[in-house]
């Protein structure tokens, strides 16, 4: 039975570890450079917050162009690697047999529905996790100089993604594990009700898009409980801030910090000024809403001056590990539990 596994699964494998070698040699002929890059740019050693921020940030905009599509393509590849496995080994593992019909043959024998089943899925699921996750530490072992960029405190460029951004979350660490366990087990088991390979694939993918999009929005940020600051808004070293006219004339705003005081590495996942009551606002006082002060850098200091702060949820940076095992668990547990389902179902249906 593991032979004819093989033989079965052989030519996907084939596919795969060509894959992963292409993917090596491109990250190997590159990565050479981009350390050479990392190495010239002083940031080995550079001393005192504002010069290694400024360092950063030099360096990482010598990556624009052929280095920026490379790392938006190599952080593509994992995240969509769990998705084609989903669909092109997950979801015909049992509906391809079925439709075929070969399941009457095979079960028929002295290979019962248990042993068929557990052969390939600890094979093709196996190989699905270890291509899933060679592909992401191959990335982080090329990504590493622009990681500690990032650390320091750049934000230029094109490559200039922290580790608690939704895409980069998703390919790094242990996450693509469990990502590709539950693709691959979501395949299966669609294939297993549905028995048709297109159907379960059209499924597959539907669901699988819905999961990726759902996680970083309304599950992630919420899988450990998230912490409570208030902070002065001229404190603020990166904001995204709009200002628009209101009903008394130019005088609305918003402030989202993209980062947090004095925690490099924190995830702040909500944001917003408040008064001194500590309430939501969103009306600058009138000494501050003529449009000479709005547009200029003196706009904070005058909300300060009348006790506006800027109130923020976020994830520590020391919690980044234990949101990668919670969520990769989570993962682990649903994909464990189709595959529970599968073989219930497979005991109970006729071949």
């Amino acid at each position: 039975m593991i032979w004819l596994t093989w033989r079965q699964f052989r030519v996907r494998a084939v596919t795969a570890t060509a894959a992963l070698a292409a993917f090596a040699v491109l990250l190997g002929a590159t990565g050479p450079h981009l350390v050479s890059l990392y190495d010239a740019s002083g940031l080995n050693g550079c001393q005192g917050a504002s010069n290694c921020q400024h360092l950063a940030d030099n360096f990482l905009q010598q990556l624009y162009g052929s280095y920026g599509v490379l790392y938006s393509l190599a952080v593509a590849a994992i995240l969509l690697a769990p998705a084609i496995i989903g669909l092109f080994w997950g979801a015909p593992l049992i509906a391809a047999e079925l439709e075929t019909g070969t399941t009457a043959l095979a079960w028929n024998q002295s290979i019962t529905r248990t042993r068929w089943l557990t052969i390939k899925l600890a094979i093709t699921g196996l190989s699905a996790m270890t291509v899933t996750e060679a592909l992401s530490l191959m990335q982080a072992w090329w990504a590493a100089p622009i990681g500690r960029a990032v650390g320091y405190g750049g934000n230029d460029g094109t490559v200039a993604l922290g580790r608690w951004n939704a895409f980069v979350f998703a390919s790094h660490g242990i996450t693509p594990l469990g990502y590709a366990a539950f693709a691959f087990t979501l395949g299966v088991t669609a294939g297993a009700l549905i028995r048709r390979t297109t159907s379960a694939m059209a499924v597959t993918v539907a669901i699988f898009a819905f999961v990726q999009i759902a996680m970083p929005l309304w599950i992630r940020p919420h899988l450990f409980p998230p912490s409570h600051t208030v902070v002065s808004v001229t404190s603020l070293q990166r904001i995204s801030m709009s200002q628009r006219g209101g009903r008394f004339g130019y005088d609305k705003f918003t402030i989202e910090a993209l980062s947090l005081p004095g925690q490099p590495g924190a995830w702040p996942i909500a944001s917003g000024a408040v008064n001194p009551a500590g309430q939501p606002v969103g009306l600058a006082p009138a000494a501050c809403s003529t449009q000479a002060i709005m547009v200029s850098p003196s706009f904070l200091t005058c909300l300060a001056s009348h006790g506006i702060r800027e109130a923020i949820t976020y994830q520590p940076a020391s919690r980044y590990w234990v949101i990668q095992w919670i969520e990769t668990g989570g993962f682990l547990a649903v994909a464990l539990a189709l595959v529970g389902y599968c073989y219930r179902l497979l005991a109970r249906r006729q071949a």
